[in-house]
């Protein structure tokens, strides 16, 4: 490339110049990292947007509150903005959230959620320039437009859809360019509906957005719900759920992989859950009926489950895979 060209140049540079791996931030469960990172140990990218969408009950704010405690533990900046005034300090702190550390906002419009974002990447910009901000929105479902916060009645508000999925486009068009210049992760927690009248191939729905936020993400994850017989109980008592993860869209690894995960729900993700079927899939473990085996260690999944992190016997796995 010729040097007075790139002297030429103001506002455009090399690729190789760019840093365009500016980190990521762990999701609380390795099955997950590794389908959305290709790396057991990572997780969503920082500089993108993010999207955990689903039915209700399927773990998606608890997996935004991991992602939060794990940018806590990484030193990073946390805000977490509520528009479903569903943020229960108690059940986050034992999950392992600092709400000393955690930046908590309450907006009343979709507009205003966007603009706290700006607000806040801003600020903290003007005093630390370097160290990554982890944003969690939830969810942007509920979020009303202004058209329809401003309504004197509720008749007809149903009809104002159009005018928050144009909001949306617009506010994701602004907060867009930030994620990469000012190292901001953004994860947005959306809900499902149905549309009405389908007859043939699913008729689910993001709740809100419209096409434009497809568009804008790095990574999509569907949390599928888990059914009667995968809800966990203890002498009859419910303690917990699973269910899976769909990888629909990927910007940094392959997509379309799918995981399981537990929630057990006074102690929040089982981070091995799921890992184990992963091991599988990929080679790395082979499987023979109820036993397993890695080079000459043959183990089943409870002495997994139980040992992958601290028995020695394992350690040579821990190595192969990065943890």
């Amino acid at each position: 490339m010729n040097s007075e060209v790139l002297q030429r140049l103001q506002k455009a540079g090399l690729l190789s110049d760019q840093e365009l791996d500016l980190g990521n931030v762990p999701t609380g469960s390795y099955a997950l990292n590794k389908i959305i990172s290709g790396s057991y140990h990572e997780g969503i990218p920082i500089g993108m947007i993010s999207q955990f969408h689903g039915e209700s009950s399927t773990a998606k704010t608890v997996f935004a509150t991991h992602i939060l405690r794990e940018a806590q533990l990484k030193g990073y900046y946390t805000l977490l903005v509520d528009s479903e005034n569903a943020y229960n300090s108690e059940f986050a702190s034992t999950l392992g959230v600092d709400p000393e550390k955690l930046i908590y906002a309450n907006p009343e419009t979709l507009e205003d959620c966007f603009d706290t974002m700006e607000s806040t990447i801003k600020s903290i910009r003007e005093v630390d320039e370097d160290t990554p901000i982890v944003i969690a929105y939830d969810s942007i479902a509920v979020s009303p437009s202004k058209a329809e916060y401003d309504a004197e009645s509720y008749e007809g508000n149903n009809m104002q859809g159009a005018v928050r999925a144009k909001s949306t486009g617009a506010c994701l068009r602004k907060i867009n360019p930030l994620m990469r210049k000012y190292k901001v992760a953004l994860l947005v927690i959306n809900q499902i509906r149905n549309k009405v009248g389908v007859m043939f191939g699913s008729p689910d729905t993001a709740a809100a957005g419209g096409k434009a936020l497809d568009y804008y993400l790095g990574v999509n994850v569907k949390t599928l719900s888990a059914k009667s017989e995968q809800i966990l109980n203890d002498r009859k008592q419910v303690v917990g759920i699973r269910g899976r993860c769909k990888n629909t869209k990927n910007k940094v690894s392959i997509p379309f992989r799918e995981c399981e995960f537990e929630l057990v729900f006074n102690k929040g993700l089982n981070p091995h859950y799921g890992l184990l079927n992963q091991l599988v899939s990929e080679g790395t473990v082979d499987q023979s009926g109820a036993w397993y085996s890695y080079k000459d260690t043959k183990f089943q999944t409870k002495t997994f489950n139980e040992g992958f992190l601290t028995d020695e016997k394992f350690s040579e796995l821990r190595k192969e895979i990065g943890l």
